[in-house]
């Protein structure tokens, strides 16, 4: 079991969490109640992006991370989507760009301006329609510049070229929503868990099938590529409705290396990997906890360091990119954890405990930077290569030069692979037919209520009419 302890010798067996002081958390804010199971957070070195309650539409919070304390109720946001937005991503090679997804079936870019919005922001400098349903997650390509993906209800993921603002390739071989999506190393392989209960590893600029497995004993939530072990985790749920994690060869998914419980609860077990300490992450959706473990290349392959713990529940998480850590405090991870009964998004940091105030160079190895290694047409022509690293010592504080610009494009047919997919609309799923079917019986109890009123009414001028036909005045 994951809570027992292992005695082995490891360089990260003390590290422990530590909680933002109250003036250094983001409080006031009114985080989305939206039960869609993403993390309605993403973060980078400059801005933190949270989704928000709103009527009417969807809309995001976006401030600059010195901006801490409480935020006024009237802070500007991002409001231009006409559905809720379901996730949120920041380009990560151009620290102002954040793609965002609503149940309006759009994918937008935004261009947040230098020091955060001064006012509500509705115009994206980019929409993308493609899917014929809402789109519940994008990622952006980890090496290439301007490649962006996006998964919709209609069981499609879409490749999308930012420089021409065109889907350019479409992976149709899902049956069901897809549930999450992850990058190796070099993003020449994408990894998708579904709702049908299967686990694909895919190339993605052809849409081919690598690997597939039917997860029988392990059903599958979320999964994540642990760096360049050519290794998969996946968390899910057991046959006896136990949380549990997996861990998969991606050349092999016919059974999984190691199958782990964790506990018997109930919420989404979100992981996070760092492949610079090769620690994993547990955080459940609903728990107060974070369990880290840390990953190795031979048996037992995963070894239980310890758990951070508090009593407020989490909505969801954001993770902090590696050059924005504080390396001065052996900071090896943070997150921004979303407590919704208080409004707050509370800072945590992961910090290794050492006694010199010197760069650690053994905790911060040389670790994927700022900068793309290839340009979109480079990686639609097949060509891969691994992120350009840089070192945290020196590097940390450099910002990105390059710039987004956004073609010129005009709202049409979208063909993908001879498919028009505006057109192509696929059959609806259990949970779109059972809205549909309360909404229409909403509908039919509010029409009969109207009715009974009108027949009521029809009724007292009736009666009316009668009395003033047989007053004494009449006769």
């Amino acid at each position: 079991m994951s809570w027992r302890p292992q005695y082995r010798s490891s360089k990260f067996r003390n590290v422990y969490g530590k909680v933002a002081s109250r003036e250094h958390c983001f409080d006031g804010i009114p985080i989305t109640k939206n039960v869609h199971d993403n993390h309605f957070c993403a973060v980078n070195a400059r801005f933190l992006a949270i989704v928000t309650e709103s009527a009417g539409g969807g809309s995001f919070l976006v401030i600059p991370l010195e901006q801490t304390g409480r935020i006024e109720p009237n802070y500007p946001k991002v409001c231009g989507h006409q559905g809720n937005v379901l996730d949120i991503k920041w380009n990560p090679f151009i620290e102002n760009i954040i793609a965002s997804c609503s149940e309006d079936t759009s994918v937008r870019i935004w261009e947040i301006p230098e020091g955060g919005l001064k006012r509500n922001m509705t115009e994206a400098v980019l929409e993308l329609y493609g899917h014929s349903r809402r789109v519940g997650l994008v990622e952006w390509h980890p090496t290439t510049n301007n490649i962006l993906f996006s998964a919709g209800y209609d069981y499609k993921v879409l490749i999308w070229n930012l420089d021409i603002g065109e889907p350019v390739k479409m992976i149709d071989c899902h049956t069901d929503v897809i549930l999450c999506m992850s990058f190796n190393t070099d993003g020449s392989l994408l990894a998708t868990t579904c709702k049908d209960k299967k686990l694909r590893v895919v190339e993605p600029r052809s849409g081919r099938v690598l690997q597939e497995a039917s997860c029988k004993n392990h059903r599958v939530n979320r999964v994540v590529f642990l760096g360049s072990t050519k290794r998969l985790l996946t968390t899910g749920v057991s046959r006896w409705n136990t949380r549990q994690i997996a861990l998969w060869d991606q050349e092999d998914l016919s059974m999984p290396l190691i199958e782990e419980e964790i506990d018997g609860l109930s919420g989404l077990l979100f992981p996070f990997y760092d492949a610079d300490t090769h620690m994993l992450y547990l955080a459940g959706k609903g728990d107060g906890n974070i369990r880290y473990y840390e990953i190795g290349s031979e048996k037992p392959y995963l070894s239980y360091l310890m758990e951070f713990r508090s009593p407020a529940p989490q909505k969801g998480l954001g993770v902090m990119p590696k050059h924005g850590l504080d390396v001065s405090a052996c900071e090896v991870f943070r997150f921004y954890k979303l407590v919704t009964l208080k409004g707050l998004i509370e800072p945590i940091s992961m910090i290794v405990p050492r006694r010199s105030e010197t760069y650690q160079e053994d905790i911060y190895p040389m670790t994927p930077g700022t900068e793309p290694a290839l340009t979109p047409d480079e990686w639609l022509s097949g060509v891969n290569r691994d992120p350009i690293l840089m070192s945290l010592k020196e590097g940390y504080k450099k910002t990105s030069k390059i710039v987004f610009k956004a073609p010129a494009r005009e709202k049409k047919s979208v063909v993908v692979n001879g498919i028009d997919l505006l057109e192509n609309v696929p059959p609806r799923t259990e949970n779109e037919l059972l809205r549909m079917f309360f909404r229409q019986q909403d509908e039919i109890r509010r029409l009969k209520d109207e009715l009974s009123q009108k027949d009521i009414r029809i009724r007292q001028l009736q009666l009316e009419l009668k009395n003033l036909r047989n007053s004494p005045k009449n006769n």
